[in-house]
């Protein structure tokens, strides 16, 4: 057995404990599952995204399209002029 020391946020650590301790687990508990799948799936065990929600593939194909968007789209003057384009009128 080994020890293994981490650096956390005080108000981190609490929370996860308290959520961990309504589904009957201690941290250490929890952390070991943890190391476990990372082993089983050979990377980490869920996806990693972004404070956005995405995955960082999909945030970077994001930026890029809006950034291809801002220097080749339409501009319009109004909404007007923007719901005429839509509807075709």
């Amino acid at each position: 057995m080994t020890t293994i020391q981490v650096r956390t946020e005080d108000q981190l650590k609490k929370q996860a404990q308290r959520v961990l301790s309504e589904l009957g687990l201690d941290l250490s508990s929890a952390i070991n599952m943890y190391l476990h799948q990372i082993v089983l799936t050979e990377g980490i065990p869920f996806p990693v995204r972004t404070a956005n929600g995405f995955t960082p593939a999909q945030e970077k194909a994001i930026l890029k399209e809006v950034a291809w968007a801002k220097k080749h789209g339409k501009r319009y003057s109004s909404a007007s002029e923007l719901h005429r384009n839509i509807l075709g009128k």
